[in-house]
């Protein structure tokens, strides 16, 4: 089969959505970024139209195009094309968003969960290139994983592989993903805010927190090594599990990386079974800003029609 030489990726965020038109190597020609306002038709129609808007813009034809790649938060089900309700979409229930963009951009679309999406853009584009066993781990927020494993996108059976943020680590900590000690609730976003708060009394952004840490306040500090040392205990828990040649770490890592390594390391090594840890580099993801949109590609990219 022909492989076509333009693809759209469309990034659905709680707060911002955005349609892009790359081609297959991954060049990005025009982009289109709108808030996510009004219910799940108001934006589908929104995105319709501003994938119609880029191809016109770019005059590419639309029998040139190889599909729709979509991004979003779960839950959802990839293979039936379903969102099922994720807690940034309200009213997103059960939502057919395949088929319906489907029958509005005349085009063929593929839905991937957000962690899976990024783990596919690294694997192709990022920290990933060239390996066959990847971990991404989102760090972002929340904290999720998309699984590489033996040169293939892994999901499970609902979805639902690589809800590692569930996993409890610690009898204590911050509530994160509905229980305390989680692995979200102590190597994320939302989870070293709460940390802080229950060490200073005070609210802070997890971008002032790392600030105050590498300014060598002590209560930042404190926060960022506790953090740091569950992340290398659920990483060594990985390592030890799957194997892999490399996990990759987004968002708060990727722009903080030196705060969190030495502790993390540290940890590895002591928790992780040497050989394996021998073979695991553990690196911060590459794409940077690019990365949900690349993402939303990397799910059209991902099809058994573009493989063949």
């Amino acid at each position: 089969m022909a492989v076509s030489k333009y693809a759209i990726g469309v990034d659905i965020g709680g707060t911002k959505t955005s349609v892009s038109l790359w081609t297959t190597a991954g060049e990005l020609l025009a982009k289109s970024l709108f808030k996510t306002e009004g219910g799940s038709a108001e934006v589908l129609d929104a995105i319709a139209a501003a994938a119609a808007g880029l191809l016109e813009g770019a005059r590419v034809p639309k029998s040139s195009v190889l599909g729709l790649g979509i991004s979003c938060g779960g839950p959802l089900d990839s293979a039936r094309g379903l969102i099922l309700g994720p807690p940034n979409l309200p009213g997103w229930d059960s939502v057919p968003v395949v088929a319906l963009l489907e029958e509005r951009t005349g085009l063929p679309c593929r839905l991937e969960n957000d962690a899976n999406a990024c783990a596919l853009a690294e694997w192709y584009w990022g920290a990933g290139r060239g390996c066959d066993n990847m971990v991404f781990l989102t760090f972002g927020t929340g904290l999720g994983a998309g699984l590489i494993l033996d040169g293939r996108l892994y999901r499970g059976v609902q979805d639902l592989a690589g809800e590692v943020g569930h996993v409890r680590v610690a009898e204590e900590g911050p509530l994160g993903y509905g229980k305390r000690g989680s692995w979200e609730g102590l190597c994320s976003g939302g989870g070293i805010a709460r940390l802080y708060e229950e060490e200073t009394g005070r609210r802070s952004t997890t971008k002032e927190i790392c600030e105050e840490a590498r300014a060598g306040l002590p209560e930042a500090m404190k926060v960022i090594e506790r953090s740091a040392f569950y992340l290398g205990r659920g990483a060594a828990m990985l390592i030890d599990i799957l194997n892999p040649e490399r996990i990759v770490i987004g968002s708060v890592f990727a722009r903080s990386e030196e705060l969190f390594r030495p502790v993390m390391e540290a940890v590895i090594a002591q928790e992780a079974l040497a050989p394996s840890a021998s073979r695991c580099s553990i690196l911060p993801a590459q794409l940077g800003e690019e990365l949900g949109d690349r993402a939303a590609l990397g799910v059209i990219m991902n099809t058994k029609e573009m493989k063949t």
